[in-house]
């Protein structure tokens, strides 16, 4: 795998993820997820990391309907690997690899954890999730006071928020490939005990055709009246 590119919020997905905290850590505390008002930028950022933001805007804005793979390392080493699907608006879903049980749905109004070892499923607004940020139509980061850095190296070019008050203190940086052209390829996420998670994408490739029903999230409590 390429030299790893980007952190990630539910804590399983993104902006944040892609907001994504790291997906097994949102399964474990979803409290982390839920993301508030980021603060100013410490610093002014300049015309050239404007410009970097507008390029990631520009592309971000591109992707409309794809699917991939996924790996996920957690902040002790242990990894995940699974299928993911994304279709704008709003809509992204996680599908773990067995024996991982957890499954991440989000249905363009919520974000679904469901749990098919404890047949449980928790349900959290999707504008608190990192998620909304991969999940928008239109995106300008140019003016996202979120944006506390860029940083342009060969190859590579990030950008991070953060969130310093609140149950989601911490911050996710987005790592993209950039070698004339943009390529999202990784999302890493540093929660406020300064626990890291990475979630790295391969084999990604537009697809149109993406049913429907990935994106629906199905109620597993048997207390709970199923979609």
């Amino acid at each position: 795998m390429r030299r790893s590119l980007l952190i990630s919020v539910v804590s399983a997905l993104s902006f944040g993820a892609l907001a994504l905290g790291a997906a097994d850590g949102f399964a474990q505390n979803p409290a982390k997820s839920q993301i508030q008002p980021f603060v100013p930028p410490r610093a002014p950022l300049s015309e050239a990391q404007k410009a970097d933001l507008k390029r990631v805007s520009d592309y971000l804005n591109t992707i409309k309907s794809v699917q991939g793979r996924f790996t996920q390392i957690a902040a002790d080493g242990r990894t995940a690997q699974g299928t993911f699907y994304l279709r704008k608006p709003g809509r992204i879903r996680f599908e773990y690899d067995r024996p991982n049980p957890i499954l991440i749905v989000a249905d363009g109004s919520s974000v679904g954890v469901s749990n098919s070892q404890l047949k449980t499923t928790d349900r959290y607004p999707l504008i608190n999730s990192p998620l909304r940020l991969l999940l928008s139509e239109s995106i300008d980061l140019t003016t996202d006071r979120r944006i506390t850095e860029v940083k342009k190296e060969t190859g590579v070019l990030s950008f991070t928020a953060r969130e310093t008050a609140g149950p989601a203190r911490g911050s996710i940086t987005l790592i993209l490939a950039d070698s004339g052209q943009l390529e999202l390829r990784q999302w890493e996420v540093v929660d406020a005990q300064g626990a890291h998670t990475t979630i790295a994408l391969n084999n990604v490739r537009q697809d149109a055709n993406i049913p429907a029903n990935l994106f629906v999230i199905q109620e597993l409590s048997p207390f709970k009246r199923n979609n």
